[in-house]
């Protein structure tokens, strides 16, 4: 089965018995070894192949999953049985955790293969992927361009078609500026759609887990068998939308209606890529649908106000890392002080360093009113601002990031730089609303991304639009080397 295969594409495969799960994991296993973007932090072969010989048993019952026996990586935040969690991160080096995330336990149990772990910013602190304690990862369109962050692994293994599908989380950005950056597409879904259980918190309100993916009908197959009600969540939502089991098995319908999209004007004030998005806005107009403008007035609040909720909650989240009950402790303490002091200095890297001080600064006594409750209200007129255009467009349509990959160290000293890169992902993850990353060009051989953002709950419309846009283009099926995603098998 040579090539780069959908998820559908894979499953029909293996429903028609033209491949089994146990050759098309030694397939993916062998793309791995040969890799050269540095996506994986761990391999986890054996658990792999004995995964894939249960799951070949599943599929030879006729008991199976549309998803049972296809390989995917999980990004290194997700707490995984036996295998190595990181959060690329020092920290964390040598942890093993005792149980499975929720995200984890459902992709089990639907039959899928965990190939291994993916690289990350650490703590899913960055846009780049460069401060991991394990290396940079490599954007595959060019090695010395950067994949995006925080799960610049997933992405960047999804573009290199060393997977067909992976994990990520999204805490401002993180699923959807890597999925443009390496010319995939990447959903977040709407805050408590998917449960936290067993996902390394960085920002408890804003982080949430989701698909990355080939195309729009492969990101429906894996929302399907990720979603769902968690009791160890108290943030997860008790839903009972029929449309995910009904897209899992007959994929995503067309739609039923033209839809209207908005045009946020404050995220074309400044964009370098015009052209690239008009061109999207032509395609979406000749298939019927109707583009207005709209506005978001408090979006250039958003980085602000997101750095100073993310880093007030990352200070409280991580700092249970004090070297006495898990994570790194440095050699030969002289007292619990120095005990705390050098294993957090010693397991932690700069940027979250840097998060973790600014977060607390902004907890502290004498700035908890001027910066934090100033930040959450702010947080409150950006929600009221999506929910004021949603009350007159069913979607809307934006750039996902501002520039496409950038060269590796390029931004490493200017923080404030970087954190720009997350302009228009930060508003949505602020409000909790599903946004989706797809591609839509390329600037000097690099993707480009379109972001759709949708009312909470609405992935269906994010996956149909997305769908009927790939239908009519196929920047979603170029890969690195002039490859392409072949559409065999495809159901």
């Amino acid at each position: 089965m040579p090539g780069i295969k959908t998820l559908r594409a894979m499953s029909s495969a293996l429903k028609n018995r033209e491949i089994s799960s146990t050759e098309l994991t030694q397939e993916h296993l062998a793309k791995i070894a040969a890799d050269k973007t540095n996506s994986f932090v761990t391999v986890a072969k054996d658990n792999a192949l004995e995964q894939a010989k249960q799951a070949q048993q599943r599929r030879e019952q006729e008991s199976s999953h549309p998803l049972t026996g296809v390989p995917l990586a999980h990004k290194d935040i997700f707490c995984t049985q036996g295998i190595t969690t990181t959060c690329g991160s020092r920290m964390l080096e040598n942890f093993v955790a005792p149980y499975d995330a929720h995200v984890v336990a459902l992709l089990n149990q639907a039959g899928m293969v965990t190939l291994g772990k993916t690289n990350m910013d650490e703590f899913a602190m960055g846009s780049s992927n460069e401060s991991s304690h394990f290396g940079p990862v490599s954007n595959p369109w060019n090695l010395d361009k950067v994949p995006g962050g925080s799960s610049g692994g997933s992405a960047a293994a999804v573009a290199a078609g060393l997977v067909a599908c992976a994990t990520g989380t999204d805490t401002g950005g993180s699923i959807r500026q890597p999925a443009a950056l390496c010319g995939i597409t990447g959903l977040k879904p709407t805050y408590g759609r998917i449960s936290r259980y067993g996902m390394i918190a960085f920002a408890s309100s804003l982080d949430q887990a989701g698909p990355m993916t080939c195309d729009a009908e492969d990101a429906a197959l894996m929302l399907s068998a990720m979603a769902g009600f968690d009791s160890k969540d108290s943030t997860s939502a008790q839903r009972q939308d029929a449309w995910l089991a009904d897209f899992a098995e007959q994929g995503i319908p067309d739609l039923d209606r033209p839809l209207k999209i908005g045009l946020p004007q404050e995220y074309y004030a400044d964009l370098s890529n015009g052209s690239i998005i008009e061109a999207v806005q032509n395609t979406l107009a000749q298939q019927g649908h109707e583009l207005v403008d709209v506005s978001l007035p408090h979006t250039q609040a958003a980085i602000p106000v997101y750095y100073v909720i993310a880093g007030a909650e990352a200070s409280t989240n991580l700092s249970r890392y004090d070297g006495v009950r898990f994570g790194h402790r440095c050699e030969n303490p002289q007292s619990l002080e120095d005990l705390y002091k050098r294993s957090r200095s010693e397991g932690f890297g700069d940027e979250v360093k840097r998060r973790i001080l600014t977060g607390t600064y902004t907890l502290s006594v004498g700035y908890f009113d001027a910066y934090y409750i100033k930040a959450q209200q702010i947080r409150r007129l950006i929600s009221e601002d999506f929910s004021n255009v949603f009350a007159d467009v069913d979607v809307l349509l934006t750039p996902t990031s501002p520039t496409p990959a950038f060269s590796k160290g390029q931004l490493s000293d200017d923080p404030i730089a970087m954190y720009q890169q997350d302009l228009y992902t930060v508003p949505t993850s602020l409000a909790g609303l599903p946004a989706l990353s797809m591609p839509c060009g390329f600037v000097d051989g690099l993707p480009v991304g379109a972001q759709l953002i949708a009312p909470a709950f609405r992935e269906d419309v994010l996956l149909g639009l997305a769908a009927q846009y790939q239908k009519h283009s196929d920047w979603h099926l170029q890969r690195p080397n002039g490859s392409r995603v072949s559409k065999e098998w495809a159901t």
